[in-house]
């Protein structure tokens, strides 16, 4: 015999699965890039669309692929990520991701509309992917350097002085259309931005700082790879999937990479990998 009481829930549609984040990642480092591609493609709700080598390839990805979020670095060679910003915050949410630490160019990078700053080397991997999933609810992020700076100009109670002509004074709204009367952007314009465009008040002048000498470290070529992904926060499984190799090779590169940078830890062997530890001083050296 037939039930004769209806089921409510016979009209809804079966659930359907959310479509994944779409990220952009902008790196000038190829390994760096790959790494975070591998890291973040590891996840369901996450898909890596487009990589970039500098701010206007970044810009031209975002263009084409209207990500939710773009993850920026600051110092690539071209149009850098400070000046390719706030181009790119029309489009999507941005969370720098990147090697620089100083004050001014932390401070710049959330004057020009960045939605977070993340520090290589002082995070986790769960942490960038809740960074990333953050973002695009507009929920920021900071590491502990970031976390400074933000303190610091709050503490100073200074506003920041106007952007340079044609940069900044737009938002991206949740569709990614630019606030009404903010720059209109095309592939011309943002070819015309240079990296060593006016100073602002934060210090930053764009382009890219002195070299770190890491000859001196005589890393081989694999060592260096792998060191470059230390510094970016991977753990030994990460580093292990990013480079086909196992675990237990991965930790005789790392005791071997530790020796030649006589360091006991991956926050010393980053910091003298970047070129951020303090220069040790005279008394040290006795």
């Amino acid at each position: 015999m037939q039930d004769p009481t209806p089921n409510p829930f016979a009209s809804f549609p079966p659930a359907t699965p959310s479509a994944p984040l779409r990220v952009v990642v902008a790196d000038d480092n190829p390994v760096v890039r790959a790494g975070l591609t591998a890291l973040l493609s590891g996840r369901a709700d996450i898909a890596v669309v487009a990589e970039a080598a500098d701010g206007r390839a970044a810009w031209e990805a975002a263009h084409q692929h209207r990500p939710d979020v773009v993850l920026l670095d600051v110092r690539m060679p071209g149009v850098d990520g400070i000046s390719a910003l706030p181009y790119l915050v029309q489009i999507a949410p941005v969370l720098m991701l990147t090697y620089s630490r100083e004050s001014g160019i932390v401070q710049e990078a959330l004057r020009r509309g960045a939605g977070g700053y993340l520090v290589h080397g002082e995070f986790t991997a769960d942490q960038l992917v809740d960074a990333v999933r953050d973002i695009k609810e507009g929920r920021p992020h900071f590491t502990p350097t970031a976390a400074g700076a933000l303190l610091a100009q709050l503490r100073q109670g200074r506003p920041g002085s106007p952007l340079p002509e044609g940069l900044g004074g737009a938002t991206a709204h949740g569709n990614g259309s630019p606030t009404p009367g903010a720059t209109t952007i095309s592939a011309e314009n943002l070819s015309q931005v240079q990296p060593d465009m006016g100073q602002s008040s934060s210090g930053w002048t764009g382009g890219r700082p002195p070299a770190v000498d890491r000859s001196r470290f005589q890393l081989s070529a694999r060592e260096a790879e792998i060191m470059d992904l230390i510094a970016s926060g991977m753990t030994n499984q990460q580093i292990a999937a990013t480079c086909f190799i196992s675990e237990k090779t991965v930790k005789n590169h790392i005791n071997r990479i530790f020796a030649k940078l006589h360091s006991t830890s991956r926050s010393e062997a980053a910091a003298k990998w970047l070129g951020t530890a303090p220069d040790p001083s005279p008394r040290g050296l006795r």
